[in-house]
């Protein structure tokens, strides 16, 4: 019955697409070098991908967008699973795979290449119940330690921002919120999604109200392969205008998090 459900989830995304021209062997060489896609997934960020418990199965909008990325290339699929941004960003580096999910951020961008964005959400702080933080203009303040998933693109924004609060950073986005009740610090940052299902499993903790900044989640290869980038531009902005990112995002089940505006790169 799995089986039969993800056949229908494909299907339906598939009916969403409307393929553009076919690749050139350029592209095929750019985004394909081994005879496949090698797609870097990050299962650290709840918005982007999961591993369904049950199963085992990866899932996802970036699994959704891969699929239809590799069947318009023509070749297999490989899922690259990682734990965290800054291992998608070493993978591509590395050139362990051809293409990842990861946050625009200006210090990335001097090894990879990105796309417009597909997707847009939130980075938000998390705090104690009983902390006099009330807002999130009161977290840059001598004192408050503010605890981050290493190379996350909120680490590098607040690496930036951050005048006076100190940063503490942690190996996996999904630790923020036991490593700040843990070392009992101030503030958890990270992706709105991931410390929301944070408050509901945790007591004795509260989401601040708004956003500290948005994260502009995009598609990224290395900047050796130019070929693959221009595809890759073309594709994201297929993806949005034709409704397949809404609809992914909807049958996965992401609320909060909004398909990003045509770009005119």
């Amino acid at each position: 019955m799995r089986a039969i459900g993800v056949l229908l989830v494909v299907a339906t995304l598939v009916a969403c697409s409307n393929p553009s021209v076919k690749p050139s062997p350029a592209v095929l060489a750019a985004l394909a070098p081994t005879g496949k896609l090698r797609a870097g997934i990050n299962l650290g960020n709840p918005v982007l991908a999961r591993r369904d418990a049950s199963t085992g199965e990866v899932q996802g909008v970036s699994v959704d967008l891969s699929r239809e990325l590799a069947r318009r290339l023509g070749v297999p699929l490989e899922l690259v699973t990682v734990p965290a941004a800054a291992k998608s960003v070493e993978a591509l580096k590395s050139g362990a795979c051809d293409i990842a999910y990861v946050a625009i951020d200006p210090a990335r961008a001097v090894d990879l290449d990105y796309t417009a964005p597909y997707v847009l959400i939130e980075g938000a702080y998390l705090v104690p119940q009983a902390s006099p933080i009330r807002a999130n203009a009161d977290v840059d303040r001598p004192g408050v330690r503010v605890v981050v998933g290493a190379a996350s693109a909120y680490d590098l924004y607040l690496s930036r921002e951050l005048r006076q609060a100190q940063i503490v950073r942690v190996q996996r986005s999904d630790e923020v919120v036991a490593a700040m009740l843990a070392q009992h610090l101030e503030v958890a940052a990270g992706v709105r999604q991931q410390l929301q299902a944070d408050a509901r499993r945790i007591a004795g903790v509260r989401l601040l109200e708004g956003r500290f900044m948005v994260i502009n989640q995009a598609l990224a290869t290395s900047r050796e392969r130019a070929s693959g980038a221009a595809y890759l531009d073309q594709f994201v902005e297929d993806m949005k205008a034709s409704g397949f990112v809404a609809r992914a995002l909807e049958l996965n089940g992401i609320q909060g998090a909004i398909v990003a505006p045509a770009s005119g790169k």
